[in-house]
Formats: C-alpha cells, sequence, structure tokens
C-alpha cells in the first residue's frame, strides 16, 4: 500500500512501490522514479459514476498514478490533512479531496444538507475502505469531535469533511453572524449528532444560502 506522508503541510508525498492512488487531475507537481499517469473518468467510478455526477452536479475529476518512487501534489497552496480509514467511510466536498489510496472506493451519496454549501446540489462525495485519503483545506483545518452528550452546529461554508456515526439537520436561518446582527438575507448551518469527527476549515466558500 502506497505510504502518506506530509511535506510541510502543503505538499503531499506519496512513496509507491508499484502501488497506485488516485489523486485530483493536475495535481502532480513532481515525481521520482518511474510513474504512469491516466485520467479516471467519473472520479474514478467508470461510465456509471460519470453519468451520476453529471445528474448530481458532484463534478470531481480524478486521475490513477501507478510506479515506483515518490510522487507529490498540492493544489493552490491548500493546506492538506491526512485521514486515515479502517473499514469506515469518510464524507467529502469533492473541491476538497485531493488523493485517495487505490483500493478506496469512491462515490456519490445524496445528504440533503451539505451540498448547500457549494451550491452544486444534495450530493457529496464519499471515499469508503481500509486506507489514507488526503484532504484539503482552505488554511489549517480543525478535527472537531462529536459526542451524543456535545452535538456539533457547522457553518456550512467551513464545513470539509466527516466520518463516523453522524446524523445531519439542516437548520435555515440561524447563522453565528445573525447572531452579531451580520448576516443577510437566508442563511444556514447544520448541525451534527452521534459519535465522529468534523473538519472545518478557517474559511468560508459562498453558499446557496447567501452571507453565514
Amino acid at each position: 500500500m502506497a505510504t502518506f506522508r506530509l511535506q510541510g503541510g502543503k505538499v503531499l508525498a506519496v512513496d509507491m512501490t508499484g502501488d497506485a492512488v488516485k489523486a485530483k487531475n493536475g495535481s502532480m507537481v513532481a515525481y521520482d522514479g518511474q510513474m504512469a499517469f491516466k485520467k479516471m473518468s467519473g472520479g474514478g467510478e467508470g461510465l456509471r459514476g460519470m453519468v451520476t455526477r453529471r445528474l448530481t452536479g458532484e463534478q470531481m475529476e480524478l486521475m490513477e498514478v501507478k510506479g515506483q518512487g515518490t510522487c507529490y501534489f498540492a493544489d493552490r497552496a491548500s493546506e492538506i490533512n491526512l485521514v486515515s480509514l479502517h473499514g469506515d467511510k469518510l464524507y467529502v466536498e469533492s473541491s476538497n479531496l485531493l488523493c485517495v489510496d487505490a483500493s478506496l472506493r469512491t462515490g456519490t451519496t445524496f445528504t440533503g444538507l451539505r451540498g448547500g454549501a457549494t451550491g452544486t446540489g444534495l450530493f457529496t462525495t464519499t471515499v469508503e475502505g481500509s486506507g489514507q485519503a488526503a484532504i484539503m483545506s482552505d488554511g489549517q483545518a480543525v478535527v472537531l469531535r462529536v459526542t451524543p452528550q456535545y452535538p456539533l452546529s457547522v457553518d456550512p461554508g467551513a464545513y470539509i469533511a466527516h466520518q463516523g456515526n453522524l446524523q445531519q439537520n439542516f437548520q435555515s436561518g440561524v447563522t453565528f453572524r445573525t447572531f452579531m446582527g451580520e448576516g443577510g438575507g437566508e442563511a444556514f448551518q447544520i448541525r451534527f449528532e452521534g459519535d465522529g469527527l468534523v473538519y472545518v476549515q478557517p474559511s468560508e466558500r459562498n453558499t446557496v444560502g447567501g452571507d453565514v
């Protein structure tokens, strides 16, 4: 299995000995050794994945990288965070996914809420199996623990990903800025309940609800 390691927080180094990874198309910045690159359709899920992603609006362009040596990945100087999966599932905004082990399965799932963070519909990307994934954030991400005793409310513009046994509720009309009298128009937040981890970034994307 390929080995993921960070170099300086903004570059992902992947050591491969005949292994393969799936990475964001165009994110390779350097490599040593022998590497082969192949563009993948439908987010690496073939024709069915391509059709599904077009219908849902959840866009993700991946390439397969395979070989012997070390390949380096980065994207717009974004901070990179490593996530280890042990047979569980990661839900992540497609724009925040940089690289995953080739053995991990990617897909698209209906969420009913997180699509509000990007305006691309109520769907998000899933990564499932055992291996490593690298996700990106605008600034250093914070990993927040959710327990049954302590639910979590998140600004959807700052949401990156989550994993674990979590349930979500999509709430409108209340945001952090609303409390300070700075909100404008209708706005939203996501409430997570259960047991798991939520990844948030110290920066906000534009959302379908306007200012949040």
